[in-house]
C-alpha cells in the first residue's frame, strides 16, 4: 500500500489549478468510455480528500474494485498529462518543437520524404526564431539519414 503523503497520482491532483481540472474532465468525456468514467470518479473523489486513504477512496467509489485501482490510477495520470499537454502545448515552444520533430520522423518512417521536408523547414524556422539550436541539429541529423 503506498505510503499516504507521497501517492504521486494524489500529488498530481492535488497541483493542478481549477482550469486544468476543468480542462480534464472536457478532454476525458470527448473519449468516454467506461474506464473513462470510472477515472472521472477516481479524480473527483481524490481531488476532495484531504489526504490519501486507499480504503476511504474505494468506499468512496464502488465502481473501481481493488484489482482496478491500480490500473484506473495509471489510466487517470495519463490523462491528466495528456490534458495538460494539450491545454499547455501552445504556450511552450521546447514542446512544439518536440512535437514537430516527431512528426518529421513519422512521416520520414512512413517514406513521405517530402512532407518531412517540409515539416523540418518549419522546425527550423521555428527553431531559429526562438533560439533553441539543438532542434536545428537534430533536423539536421534527420534530414542527413
Amino acid at each position: 500500500m503506498p505510503s499516504r503523503s507521497t501517492d504521486a497520482l494524489f500529488q498530481l491532483i492535488k497541483s493542478l489549478e481549477k482550469s486544468e481540472k476543468r480542462n480534464l474532465k472536457l478532454f476525458v468525456n470527448r473519449n468516454s468510455g467506461s474506464e473513462s468514467l470510472k477515472s472521472i470518479l477516481l479524480f473527483d473523489a481524490l481531488d476532495k480528500m484531504a489526504e490519501y486513504d486507499e480504503a476511504l477512496l474505494l468506499k468512496k467509489v464502488p465502481s473501481v474494485s481493488k484489482q482496478q485501482l491500480s490500473n484506473t490510477k495509471a489510466l487517470l495520470y495519463r490523462q491528466i498529462l495528456s490534458s495538460l499537454r494539450v491545454l499547455k502545448d501552445d504556450r511552450n515552444v521546447d514542446m512544439q518543437l518536440h512535437e514537430m520533430m516527431d512528426n518529421a520522423r513519422l512521416l520520414y518512417n512512413k517514406g513521405l520524404y517530402h512532407q518531412t521536408l517540409k515539416i523540418l523547414e518549419r522546425l527550423k524556422e521555428f527553431a531559429r526564431t526562438y533560439h533553441q539550436y539543438t532542434y536545428l541539429q537534430q533536423g539536421l541529423f534527420l534530414r542527413r539519414r
